[in-house]
């Protein structure tokens, strides 16, 4: 089975594991809610009322539920962790200390925790930053060195419609960079035509030393075929914008720099990085653009200098970082290290997938300053 057919396949199987564990969720909240001492008192007499008003806050959230799937699933699921936590913090007060907690103390932190971590999630997921690397080379790069600015997995229709991307391609410009590279999943399955025309124009307004290049990400080309537009509009749209696609291709930039852009993993012709290599002059700087950071062994014994990456969205929601690492899914979830002679930046998108809050990251586009 190939690599695209497993991630849908994998991405299936984590959403019906999810929606199952939500389920479960409902019910030990219904039994939770129901402990709460004024609905047993209420129901002393009538137990079929008691759990009858248990069930209401239930089925609140089963209403939510088809309104915002999603984020109606990830509150259920954080709330039942969240309630675990202060169930158990309350037994452990109650066996140091012999003083029994109410019911509600355990239910009414767990809500405001939920609430708050959320929140703070979806600020993180909508608001965007800049973050900025500096890292140094012996290579000759110029006395002013380099400045890149890297912008990944913008999902375009996600948490910004293509005016809104262009609002963000403005802070961008604010940075007065060399170059400006794209790593992926740009658009989506949602993305309209308007929002993939205007976010596109958007790239074509922005002045650079070198320009804007750029390679496709998993969900670049659609999954589904379900959008107003074509692969073949997309590539159209970018190139009349002076937009340049890297598909397993190097470019010597002024004399200085290699670009090596590479096909996304999920495709089936995805050339090594020996191949793109070759040939190549190993005293100029080579900045390598994946999507997927899942491939750093094979970079690092190829000598590149730099490789930017995305996909991640920063591990999103924790603890998926954790758990992509340890089960290999990818080498890093976000941030920078070192490998050898070669620097490996994941970037945490300047937006979201299907998932509108970011508690494991935060929304944002990297400004790295390549010098001596």
């Amino acid at each position: 089975m190939h690599l695209a057919e497993m991630e849908i396949g994998m991405i299936i199987i984590a959403f019906i594991s999810v929606f199952v564990i939500a389920l479960l969720g409902l019910v030990y909240l219904l039994n939770r809610f129901h402990r709460f001492e004024w609905i047993r008192m209420m129901g002393e007499e009538r137990k079929k009322l008691s759990w009858l008003l248990a069930a209401i806050p239930v089925l609140v959230i089963i209403i939510f539920f088809f309104v915002k799937t999603v984020s109606t699933t990830l509150f259920v699921l954080h709330l039942m962790a969240f309630w675990l936590i202060c169930d158990l913090a309350c037994l452990a007060i109650r066996k140091i200390r012999g003083k029994d907690f109410r019911r509600y103390y355990a239910g009414g932190c767990a809500i405001i925790i939920t609430v708050a971590y959320l929140a703070v999630g979806w600020y993180n997921c909508h608001h965007v930053y800049e973050t900025k690397y500096r890292v140094k080379t012996e290579k000759s790069i110029g006395e002013k060195g380099l400045r890149v600015v890297q912008i990944s997995d913008s999902h375009v229709g996600a948490t910004f419609d293509g005016e809104g991307f262009g609002e963000h391609m403005k802070e961008v410009q604010k940075t007065n960079s060399d170059v400006v590279v794209i790593t992926g999943d740009y658009v989506d399955d949602d993305t309209t035509r308007a929002d993939m025309v205007a976010s596109c124009r958007a790239l074509g307004d922005l002045k650079t030393t070198y320009g804007v290049y750029y390679v496709f990400g998993n969900h670049d080309k659609g999954y589904f075929d379900q959008r107003d537009f074509k692969e073949a509009d997309l590539r159209r749209e970018l190139e009349e914008n002076q937009v340049k696609i890297l598909e397993d291709e190097n470019v010597l930039v002024d004399d200085r720099f290699y670009l090596i852009g590479r096909q996304d993993a999920s495709s089936k012709e995805r050339a090594s990085m020996a191949d793109l290599v070759k040939g190549l002059d190993s005293t100029k700087y080579m900045i390598v653009l994946d999507h997927q950071p899942n491939a750093f062994e094979e970079q690092a014994d190829s000598g590149v200098d730099l490789v930017l990456t995305g996909h991640t969205h920063g591990g999103q929601i924790f603890p998926i970082g954790i758990t992509g690492v340890l089960s290999g899914q990818y080498d890093r979830a976000y941030g920078m290290e070192k490998r050898k002679d070669t620097t490996f930046v994941v970037n945490s998108g300047i937006s979201d997938w299907a998932i509108p809050f970011k508690t494991a990251a935060f929304s944002e586009y990297v400004v790295i300053d390549v010098g001596n």
